[in-house]
């Protein structure tokens, strides 16, 4: 019954840095919350104590040299699959941070990759890595107006 109380008040907590990212990305508390490493502070700190209960001599040796067969029979167990979870929700929303923060820098547009990185991590990690690209690329070819004068106008 904890563990899924815990996997539950994991899944709400990421949620209004998700929302504040997509759709408040310029609002200054969005900012100022994601300078914080507090979230991610609270979700490893969830993660160590289900990842702590979730081991045993069995399980530590079946991932000592991981099988698919013995992954998969270990994340059968509720603690051990909201341990997984948990491993999921924070290196996601680090990575959603890290589009963000890109974004921000450099002006490219991340809803869609914030989207998909909270569904799908690593797509949202490569749709933003493609995004990055096209818009440098895009902005790269565009030739810069001169304000130098030619020899012959002097």
């Amino acid at each position: 019954m904890v563990i899924a109380q815990l996997f539950n008040i994991a899944n709400i907590f990421v949620l209004p840095f998700w929302l504040l990212m997509v759709f408040l990305p310029n609002w200054g508390i969005t900012k100022r919350v994601m300078e914080s490493y507090l979230p991610f502070v609270a979700l490893a700190g969830l993660y160590i104590y289900l990842f702590i209960n979730s081991i045993t001599p069995e399980s530590a040796q079946a991932l000592s040299n991981p099988q698919l067969a013995d992954i998969a029979h270990f994340f059968s167990d509720e603690t051990v699959a909201a341990t997984g979870w948990i491993h999921f929700l924070v290196l996601d929303l680090f990575v959603g941070r890290w589009i963000y923060w890109q974004g921000q820098q450099a002006g490219i547009w991340t809803i869609h990759s914030l989207i998909l990185c909270l569904f799908a991590g690593p797509i949202g990690l490569l749709s933003h890595i493609i995004t990055a690209w096209i818009t440098k690329k895009s902005t790269s070819d565009t030739p810069l107006e001169s304000n130098t004068t030619s020899p012959s106008q002097t």
